[in-house]
């Protein structure tokens, strides 16, 4: 047969006829030289929902033209713990050449058994490593798993405001219809657990058409932790309508006031629950992007589907290196040395000096009950002094002071309207966030910031 295709292949080349031209013509001129063929290469109307651009790409690109100090980006600048990334160096040594090699789909063997111990210790239940957990590409992954898994078109979500910005476009991607409901402040508020839910308005927002709640606790931006009573009515609310309950509890480990109660060990509510947690919230290594998601098999097989058909597996000597170091930190529970009990008093102190810098130049802080991040009102602020003018005109005010901020006194948060729905950005503009898991001279150099801007003011 080799002998019969030599003399073909050696043949010139001949011209083809006017027949063959017309017949591949269409792969000789551009994709796209009518209105028509534009539209047919335009992004797909699943996508319609979700930004081009979102939050963070923005203010990153704005962080790196100007040079700020970045207080926007939820990330430590100070390092982890030692042993996590020891335990990577360990684990790219280590003789075991398979845990350089792809591994189970649905999580690292030694991984999803940790998790299974540490999770089941925690909510006081034998939870299967094998179908009951599933890691994923951080927690984004997992959220998105959860949400692709369980939304069908026409289905309501309700997300609670302000939220964690891709929560709305994965619910659009899915075709659901996001239900917003602001949590508000009561007057004078000055702490996180000064913010609730309006009982009728959040009743409300439930329906026959409620397929699931979004709930974020310890809450960003606000940094708020629910209340085992607040958590109760929910819990009530998501029984009588028969809805999900997604549980994004990346903050779980920083909690400064209250207590961090685990909506899934509420009565009922175990069978109608998917919790999210976070490898780089928990460890401080966020750009290792591995996270999990809990809950019983029968929920969980949905999101094993959309997982193994998007990334199929995550990264192996991580997720060993990940599982090392939850065994370490197990072995030291309910001692002080436990990076789970030491972070969250490592904060308290950040948190506080935040608090003081940010009241001393003249806005007013929203004191946070867990998490890393504060919100400031800056309106108080002397407005005659701050142009907003040139600045990202049409968007919402907090947006543009922002970037005011940052081209005039080199210092940049995140706008809270970001993290709200289109009805109730309004309630976000007074605000902006800073994080405050950054290191102590950092911290320093914005409280020197922020005082040179109030002195500027009094002039």
């Amino acid at each position: 047969m080799l002998g019969r295709l030599l003399p073909r292949l050696a043949a010139p080349l001949t011209r083809p006829t006017p027949r063959s031209v017309t017949a591949q013509s269409h792969l000789l001129r551009p994709l796209a030289t009518s209105a028509m063929d534009a539209d047919r290469f335009s992004l797909p109307e699943r996508f319609r929902g979700a930004p081009e651009t979102n939050v963070w790409v923005e203010f990153i690109k704005l962080a790196m033209e100007n040079k700020p100090l970045n207080l926007g980006q939820g990330f430590p600048d100070y390092g982890c713990p030692q042993h996590v990334t020891q335990g990577l160096a360990d684990v790219m040594a280590d003789k075991n050449l398979l845990l350089n090699q792809y591994t189970r789909g649905y999580g690292h063997p030694r991984l999803v058994n940790v998790l299974a111990k540490l999770y089941g210790g925690l909510l006081g239940r034998t939870i299967d490593p094998m179908s009951e957990v599933l890691v994923s590409q951080g927690a984004y992954g997992s959220l998105y798993n959860a949400i692709l898994g369980h939304v069908n078109p026409g289905d309501e979500v309700i997300i609670i405001e302000p939220f964690f910005d891709c929560y709305e476009p994965m619910v659009r991607i899915a075709g659901g219809t996001p239900v917003f409901v602001p949590l508000r402040p009561r007057k004078g508020a000055t702490s996180s657990a000064h913010w609730g839910l309006d009982p009728a308005e959040i009743a409300a927002a439930f329906s026959s058409r409620t397929k699931m709640l979004i709930l974020n606790t310890p809450h960003n931006p606000l940094g708020k932790v629910f209340t085992r009573a607040e958590l109760e009515a929910l819990a009530d609310l998501c029984k009588k309508h028969d809805a999900l309950c997604l549980a994004d509890e990346v903050y779980e480990w920083m909690v400064f006031e209250g207590e961090h109660v685990r909506i899934a060990t509420l009565p009922g509510m175990w069978e109608r629950t998917i919790t999210v947690g976070s490898a780089g919230k928990t460890f401080s290594v966020t750009g290792w992007k591995l996270g999990w998601a809990y809950g019983p098999a029968a929920l969980m097989r949905n999101l094993q589907v959309v997982h193994q058909n998007t990334l199929y597996a995550c990264c192996t000597p991580l997720q060993e290196a990940l599982a090392r170091s939850f065994e370490h930190e197990m072995s030291l529970m309910g001692t002080p040395e436990c990076y789970f009990t030491s972070l969250a008093q490592e904060l308290v102190a950040k948190r506080d000096y935040m608090a003081k810098f940010l009241s001393d130049c003249g806005m007013s802080p929203v004191v946070p009950e867990g998490g890393y991040f504060m919100m400031a009102d800056w309106t108080s602020l002397d407005k005659s002094k701050i142009d907003l003018t040139p600045y990202a005109p049409g968007k919402p005010d907090d947006h543009r002071f922002v970037y005011w901020l940052v081209h005039h006194h080199k210092l940049q948060g995140i706008p809270p309207s970001a993290f709200y729905g289109q009805q109730h950005k309004e309630l976000g503009e007074p605000y902006i966030r800073f994080c405050f898991i950054k290191d102590d001279a950092n911290l320093e150099k914005a409280e020197v910031i922020l005082k040179k801007l109030k002195a500027s003011m009094a002039k």
